[in-house]
């Protein structure tokens, strides 16, 4: 029989993809874009727009690991407490995970076999799957999550950090608001594809709330160049 291949294994990594894509190329558009409408050089953009870059990839990674580390923590936690109930009450057990097929329609009779097979394979690794809903494609990975939340933030931002030094700088903003268009309608599409999703829904989401975003700033950048 051939393996059957399914899209969830790989959302944790794709979720810290997309999410890590998005935000560096949004967030860095959308520094260049205040800085530039304030009326900024192309030194003092360009200054900001790298520093941004390198900020927001430490940032994106911290934050990723503290959060999933917390999960990862939080599913050794359950591990153990389930470990040491199963050699405190290991017939307690046996009749909880029995329960849980029984629950899911499995007749009495069957229910007590297949629950005492899958213990006697591994107690554990039962409890943990049926019970607790712990897998290998979802267990959490801080260590996964935060790289490929800082190097995707760093490449997402690498394309406004290069139209910034591309066009002249009369053509600087029309640059950053195309070129991040044209890059949030592909990272939307792309997301929307692996997740096996509507292209043109995860195209549009995203497209929209990152030109509210850029309009956004853009104008704060120009109110507080005008008052300066």
């Amino acid at each position: 029989m051939m393996p059957e291949y399914h899209r969830s294994g790989r959302t944790g990594w794709l979720r810290a993809a997309v999410l890590g894509a998005n935000d560096g190329l949004l967030s860095t558009a959308s520094l260049i874009l205040g800085v530039a409408a304030a009326g900024g050089t192309r030194r003092a953009i360009l200054i900001a727009a790298v520093a941004g870059m390198v900020s927001g990839a430490m940032s994106m990674a911290a934050g990723e690991y503290v959060s999933v580390s917390s999960q990862h923590d939080a599913e050794r936690a359950d591990l153990a407490r389930e470990s040491r109930e199963q050699q405190v009450d290991p017939a307690g057990e046996h009749e909880e995970l029995a329960q849980i097929y029984r629950d899911r329609g499995v007749d009495q009779v069957t229910a007590a076999k297949v629950a005492n097979e899958m213990m006697a394979k591994d107690a554990l690794a039962a409890h943990a799957r049926d019970e607790l809903g712990f897998t290998l494609t979802n267990r959490a990975r801080p260590v996964q999550a935060a790289l490929t939340s800082a190097v995707c933030f760093a490449l997402g931002a690498m394309v406004p950090v290069i139209l910034a030094l591309l066009p002249p700088a009369q053509w600087m903003v029309g640059a950053q608001v195309a070129g991040a268009l044209l890059m949030l309608i592909l990272l939307g599409a792309i997301g929307a594809a692996a997740g096996g999703a509507p292209v043109w829904r995860g195209a549009a989401r995203v497209t929209l709330w990152g030109a509210l975003a850029l309009a956004v700033t853009a104008g704060i950048g120009r109110m507080i160049g005008a008052a300066l």
